[in-house]
């Protein structure tokens, strides 16, 4: 650093990054955990997941001593249940939240069925026709019965089905309403519908144990089973001309675990270059059924689902439930999200504080308003202290810099010195080593 001119150099001054005192910190640590108390009664435990706490976690869920070992999974995440019993064999990040594609269709027709008679006709609009997305092809102002356009949303995962289906039920909006209502009623709370197709949308999001819950209240609807266990079927074509016949063209499942698993039932495949794919199979070997739901993984799916569903059937009577997909029960039972748990979590930070083993409310009180005096205490001589740091004066608190010599003076002061005599010294001399006397010639004498 050049020094300034006219002056001695000044260091700025050292600013220190003023803190609380140790007090006044652990007074607020105090009322922060008075405040807890009064949130949450001491000794009081939840759920740390809806159906059991061993869903919680984000990795690999199993206890299945001297059963093989687990098939290597690509999802990020997966549900092995049992569909009858509801027990959750086995898991991976359960919980965790992912596009859903189209097995949101899953909540879609286990929405819409109740209301909806199979032989009732439905003509087709433009709004439903125009759906982005794989379609079965329907077309504005022809008709179609309901039976028909739920075939559409099982074997070619129609989205223009899906909106007619909606519309048919009352209108998208409302659906969509009840949809999301269907999937709280049924404890699926990691499950949130923007559209009835499945179709990427912010916000639309769900889990595999919450497929799993959904695919199994679905497959307990013989007209549900009808539907996802169909392999082909004969779909209308447009509207003929007057006195002629319709007619009709045939469309295929695109189940394959349906078409290539031994004892499989359905339920429903999902592919969007956002979710990636996502798969719910169900199978029956043994007099056992089966679901394995599989989120965000590649296009063979249904591959990894029957991977699971093997394992599965291998090895279920080793298996341990590590949860349950009775998730209405564990929901009201206190889970973290979902109205049931808040309401529950409400009605015991209300009970007397005795009964919780927590310090009495009127001491909690006094405990608080301390802490919180405390704290603007500190705040007031936190200020004060800034202040007194803006006002001390600027002094230098380093030595100065060490002067730097000046060569050009010293090498003009050296050239302007008198140089000494210049020493006479012969230009040769005796050989200092031993030997014969010098020559006069060495010595430079003449000849």
């Amino acid at each position: 650093m050049r020094p300034a001119r006219g002056g001695d150099e000044r260091p700025a001054p050292c600013r220190r990054s003023p803190r609380l005192a140790p007090g006044a910190v652990a007074l607020l640590l105090g009322a922060l955990g008075a405040l807890g108390g009064l949130a949450t009664p001491a000794g009081a435990t939840e759920p740390a997941a809806v159906g059991g706490d061993k869903l919680a976690s984000q990795g690999l869920v199993v206890d299945a001593p001297g059963s093989t070992p687990m098939p290597t999974i690509k999802a990020a995440s997966w549900v092995l249940a049992d569909l009858e019993t509801g027990e959750v064999l086995a898991a991976k990040n359960p919980h965790g939240r992912f596009r859903p594609a189209s097995t949101m269709k899953i909540l879609t027709a286990l929405t819409v069925m109740p209301g909806l008679d199979p032989d009732t006709t439905y003509v087709a609009q433009w709004e439903d026709a125009n759906a982005e997305g794989s379609r079965v092809g329907l077309v504005p102002d022809a008709t179609y019965t309901v039976r028909n356009l739920f075939q559409a949303l099982f074997l070619v995962s129609g989205n223009d089905a899906a909106t007619a289906l909606a519309n048919a039920a009352g209108g998208l909006e409302p659906t969509i309403t009840r949809m999301n209502a269907t999937a709280k009623q049924l404890g699926a709370l990691d499950t949130h519908a923007v559209n009835p197709s499945g179709l990427d949308a912010p916000g639309q999001l769900s889990s595999a144990y919450d497929l799993a819950v959904l695919s199994r209240a679905a497959m307990a609807r013989e007209d549900f089973r009808a539907y996802t266990g169909t392999v082909k079927t004969q779909f209308p074509g447009k509207m003929p001309r007057p006195g002629k016949v319709r007619k009709t063209y045939e469309i295929y499942t695109q189940d394959r675990l349906l078409l290539n698993y031994r004892g499989a039932i359905g339920i429903k495949t999902g592919w969007t270059t956002k979710a990636r794919g996502t798969f719910v199979g169900a199978a029956t070997r043994g007099g056992r059924t089966l679901v394995a739901t599989v989120m965000h993984t590649n296009q063979q799916s249904w591959r990894e689902s029957a991977s699971l569903l093997t394992w599965g059937f291998r090895n279920a009577a080793n298996a341990r439930p590590v949860g349950t997909l009775d998730a209405v029960a564990a929901a009201t039972s206190g889970a973290k999200a979902g109205p049931q748990a808040t309401k529950q979590k409400t009605t015991a930070a209300t009970e007397p504080a005795e009964e919780s083993g927590g310090l009495p409310f009127l001491l909690k009180v006094p405990i608080v308003l301390v802490a919180l005096i405390a704290v603007l205490r500190a705040r007031v001589l936190l200020r004060r202290r800034r202040r007194r740091v803006r006002l001390e004066p600027r002094v230098a608190r380093v030595p100065a810099p060490a002067q730097r010599r000046d060569l050009r003076r010293e090498s003009t002061a050296a050239t302007a010195a008198p140089r000494p005599a210049p020493m006479t010294t012969p230009r040769t001399r005796p050989d200092d080593r031993d030997g014969p006397a010098a020559s006069s010639a060495s010595t430079g004498a003449a000849s």
